[in-house]
């Protein structure tokens, strides 16, 4: 059940007649500048634009400069339909003698369209966040100082979950072909980055004579089977 605010010069008057079919939460307020300002909080707007268009348009320009992270829907009329364009800022458009199933299937809609995505870049496991974007990473939500390697390092252990990596494959998947130094500066790394992962240490896990996995089911430091 969503929380619905319409907007409309009669809100006295039933505008889209199968709202009152749906269980959704409406509430109806004068489409006014000042009435928004102190509008309720909803989770989808509805904007009666079956008449005065102008005056409608305005209205809805008012409520993107103020901020509406809410999607917007205008209920018009056939009419109407050709005085709707991207100025007006709106998500979608019905018509008032749209159904119940078509208008609750665009209030899904909507609402699916206006929840926040996933930040590009972003991995989170265990307590653990690594942001590609800004070279971060967070334990518990405070910040590890990492040197770039070491951030490489983990970024590239968490996003192979399970799989284990020999010092080789680590010093060519991370450190890259071109570097000519031994492997002991994995282990150097590895030991590195389990004192800064604090009491997440054992998240990195050794496989005896084969390498390092990343265990987010290990609770110890033990084998796991090699997947690589």
């Amino acid at each position: 059940m969503a929380s619905l605010l319409v907007l409309s010069a009669t809100p006295e008057q039933e505008i889209l007649p199968a709202l009152s079919l749906l269980p959704h939460k409406v509430r109806n307020i004068p489409a006014e500048p000042a009435g928004i300002v102190n509008a309720p909080s909803a989770d989808l707007i509805f904007l009666d634009a079956r008449s005065d268009l102008n005056n409608m348009k305005s209205l809805a320009k008012v409520l993107q400069t103020t901020g509406l992270s809410a999607p917007l829907i205008l209920i018009v009329t056939d009419g109407g339909l050709a005085a709707v364009n991207e100025e007006w800022g709106a998500t979608d458009i019905i018509l008032t003698t749209a159904g119940p199933a078509e208008v609750d299937a665009r209030i899904r809609l909507a609402l699916s369209k206006n929840k926040p995505k996933a930040q590009a870049g972003l991995v989170e496991t265990n307590g653990i966040s690594i942001d590609e974007v800004t070279y971060a990473a967070k334990v518990r939500g405070v910040p590890l100082d990492l040197t770039y390697k070491e951030f490489e390092l983990l970024k590239f252990l968490t996003q192979h979950p399970g799989r284990v990596f020999s010092r080789e494959q680590l010093l060519s998947e991370v450190w890259g072909y071109d570097y000519f130094g031994g492997t002991r500066t994995v282990d150097v790394h590895i030991r590195r980055l389990r004192f800064k992962l604090g009491d997440l240490e054992a998240l990195i896990g050794t496989v005896r004579n084969r390498g390092y996995a990343f265990n987010p089911d290990k609770t110890e430091d033990e084998e796991v089977p090699v997947g690589y």
